[in-house]
């Protein structure tokens, strides 16, 4: 802690930072803006934003933002099948669906996050990548870092430090990418590896990839020293000031009507809802009463509720009506373990005053809810 204290005393940032102000009609044909939240819906509220709101005919931006753990999917993706669920509600990470494309990544405050806007036209994604290593090798000439066909950002010709999206408007455009500073990989690795079995979709699937943090290889970065090193390349390209200016995404003031669009971000309807149609094959392998008992589950899911639900019990393990109830009362219901929780307690009532016949519902409840 005290060395990292040292370097950040000894950095003397070459871009001065300074509270936002009335700045969007700025004169010039760039801007530079950080965020002062680590909340991952604000930040990509504030993305959507300036796309929507900004004339990139005149302007163009780069956006600097940071957040505190969160795993973030692409638009057309499957969270089910891009990570591991239980384990992020258990660490209290927070799950995103962004609006660009592309594949799932994993953010914490040791990786930074660029955002370069520009009109449709304009848009060049290698150009802000080469702009990115550019900078890296200036503050470190003995990088090793490289941009591939697939618009990644490699380290030492094997190790991704940075993946990319973009989303494409009809005049307006964004480029975005990520940057390994210091995140933790084993957190990294341990929630983008999704449990699930017998998930079949068309959605988006990410690719792996072998991920190494650029402080790794050189202990001396630090995140501010990387930030300022990009806003510096970026005025340099672009002839305007060396100068970040702050921003709060939840100012209201500055843009009007974000508020709404952060917590539109926060919805089930979008993050899980807005998952393409899946289905699910599955066999559930019940122990009761020191037998094993093979359970087949076939699902159908749409707009992240369940469409088609059959589940083939052995006969006799619940009465016709309870069955029939069990099935009819999750179709239609969220795929999620709260709502499928709070609907089979409801039912259980329904039950005979049975204690075998509990033990039966509460058993397959359980295995039904772990799916999810």
């Amino acid at each position: 802690m005290v060395l990292q204290s040292l370097k950040n005393c000894l950095w003397l940032p070459c871009v001065l930072r300074t509270p936002k102000a009335c700045f969007w009609s700025t004169a010039g044909g760039g801007l530079i803006i950080q965020s002062v939240s680590n909340d991952i819906y604000q930040n990509l509220a504030v993305e959507d934003w300036i796309h929507d709101h900004m004339d990139l005919e005149k302007q163009q931006i780069l956006f600097l933002w940071r957040n505190s753990p969160a795993v973030v999917i692409g638009r057309h993706q499957n969270p089910w099948q891009e990570c591991n669920l239980k384990l992020l509600r258990q660490k209290n990470i927070k799950l995103a669906r962004r609006r660009s494309g592309g594949g799932t990544v994993y953010h914490d405050l040791g990786n930074i996050n660029l955002t370069f806007f520009t009109t449709r036209k304009k848009y060049e994604r290698m150009e802000n990548l080469k702009l990115v290593v550019k900078a890296l090798k200036a503050l470190r000439p003995q990088l090793d870092v490289h941009v591939n066909d697939r618009y990644d950002i490699l380290l030492d010709r094997q190790y991704k430090i940075s993946g990319t999206a973009a989303k494409l408007g009809r005049t307006s455009a964004y480029h975005h990418c990520t940057l390994l500073c210091n995140a933790d990989k084993f957190v990294l690795s341990s929630v983008l590896k999704s449990p699930f079995k017998g998930l079949k979709s068309n959605a988006t699937p990410s690719m792996p990839a072998l991920v190494k943090n650029l402080f790794e290889e050189d202990p001396s970065l630090t995140s501010e020293m990387l930030l300022d090193a990009i806003a510096k390349e970026y005025a340099v390209q672009h002839q305007i000031d060396h100068h970040i200016t702050l921003i709060n995404p939840a100012d209201e003031t500055l843009l009007p009507g974000i508020s709404d669009r952060t917590k539109e971000l926060q919805t089930w309807e979008w993050v899980y809802g807005k998952t393409p149609k899946f289905s699910i094959s599955t066999c559930l392998n019940m122990v009761y009463k020191d037998s094993v008992l093979d359970v087949k589950v076939n699902m159908d899911v749409k707009h992240g509720r369940i469409e088609v639900c059959n589940i083939d019990l052995p006969e006799q393990w619940l009465p016709p009506g309870l069955y029939n109830e069990l099935v009819k009362s999750i179709t239609g219901s969220k795929f999620c373990p709260n709502e499928t929780t709070t609907l089979l307690t409801t039912l259980l009532r329904l039950c005979p005053q049975d204690d075998e016949l509990h033990s039966r519902w509460s058993l397959l409840c359980d295995n039904m809810i772990r799916l999810m």
